[in-house]
């Protein structure tokens, strides 16, 4: 599986992603020729080489001819749904440009067809935007990974003022995604830099085992102590099973109805919670008890250790890093007697380790033609083995 590491030490924007892309081996012009079927004109792209504290990276331009205007959300969706870019891009485009305008319909208090974007809709953030979905299509990546993004520090001057680093659409963007401060006096992260980062990154955190087949580095527009520019690993995924670091979250429930248990792990499942279970153990004076165990990724967090506050009795929990080796999974859907099954399929070095069908459709199918759930079960493992 094709894969990318965006290493964001020094923030991210879109000029800086499609720079780290074109640096990692992007086809310049065959990103050309995709972002030419968006039917824009008055623009121009210029890419350079520019050192940023020794390290050599290429700088993304987007050069507008002419005077450029804002435009409403429902313009920038037509140009898009008009274009002759492939359905995929245009998904992925409307989704960066619809979370862009949710954040900032939000901290402006304002609907979503009120919203009228002013930097974010000049021709340059266009192009990165669909130059982005562009660029990972064309790459072949399938997963894309990050580092907490470094958000820097101080005050921005934009279309609405002064502003704290970093601006309330931007904060509202990175909401779920861990973040580093850092020390530097700019804005780090912009608004698009924000939205690619929820919209294309699958997990944050360290760099996940894989063969780096090649390294790029985007420049940003500052002037820093340390290289402002964001770093891109792409290469393949190790073929042996994903591994990930993720949180352990325990406590041990002595004094609580277990009436609770059921709720409490629906809750936290609610919340994100990878995997929830319950152990029997002893406690002192051989009181009877419960380890309530909770994996969950570490940007849950914080909102599974509230929830298990909230839902239970206890007065404290255990946090631990621990980490998770899976297999490489997929879900597929098999034909049958019963109608269409989903299944789960685990795989390593491209032979099938584990087969589960999904249970939910199995229980539709079983109760649909009034027979046993482990007929069906049987029946779409079948189709794979």
């Amino acid at each position: 599986m094709k894969i990318a590491y965006l290493d964001c030490f020094s923030g991210i924007s879109g000029d800086m992603f499609l720079g780290a892309m074109i640096d990692a081996g992007l086809d310049l012009n065959e990103l050309k020729r995709e972002l030419k079927k968006l039917n824009l004109k008055n623009y121009e792209i210029k890419t350079k080489k520019a050192k940023k504290n020794g390290i050599l990276a290429t700088k993304f331009d987007v050069i507008a001819k002419g005077r450029q205007h804002g435009a409403s959300l429902r313009k920038i969706m037509a140009l898009i749904n008009k274009s002759r870019l492939g359905e995929d891009v245009k998904e992925k485009s409307r989704e960066i440009f619809m979370r862009i305008a949710k954040a900032e319909a939000k901290v402006h208090g304002t609907a979503l067809s009120k919203i009228h974007f002013h930097e974010i809709a000049a021709i340059d953030s266009i192009i990165d935007i669909a130059g982005a979905a562009i660029a990972v299509k064309l790459l072949g990546l399938e997963r894309i990974y990050a580092s907490p993004p470094s958000i820097g520090s101080g005050f921005v001057k934009c279309a609405h003022g002064i502003l704290p680093v970093p601006g309330p659409a931007t904060a509202e963007l990175l909401k779920g995604i861990p973040l580093a401060s850092g020390s530097a006096r700019a804005e780090l992260v912009t608004p698009t830099g924000a939205a690619l980062l929820a919209a294309l990154a699958s997990k944050f955190g360290e760099m996940p085992l894989m063969k780096i087949k090649s390294i790029g580095y985007g420049a940003g527009r500052a002037e820093l102590e340390h290289p402002n520019v964001l770093r891109v690993f792409i290469g393949e995924a190790d073929s042996e099973g994903e591994y990930e670091n993720i949180k352990l979250i325990e406590t041990n429930i002595d004094d609580m109805n277990p009436e609770i248990y059921d709720y409490a792990m629906e809750r936290l499942f609610s919340k994100g919670a990878l995997d929830v279970f319950l152990t029997p153990i002893y406690m002192k004076k051989s009181r009877p008890a419960v380890k309530l165990s909770v994996l969950a990724d570490a940007n849950k967090l914080d909102d599974i250790v509230e929830t298990i506050f909230n839902e239970t009795s206890t007065f404290g929990v255990r946090i631990s890093d621990v980490k998770r080796r899976k297999l490489n999974r997929e879900i597929i859907s098999v034909k049958t007697r019963y109608g269409a099954i989903r299944i789960k399929v685990g795989s390593m070095n491209g032979k099938i380790k584990g087969i589960s069908p999904e249970y939910e459709d199995c229980k539709r199918a079983a109760i649909k033609h009034n027979v046993p759930l482990k007929a069906v079960y049987d029946e779409a493992k079948g189709k794979l083995l």
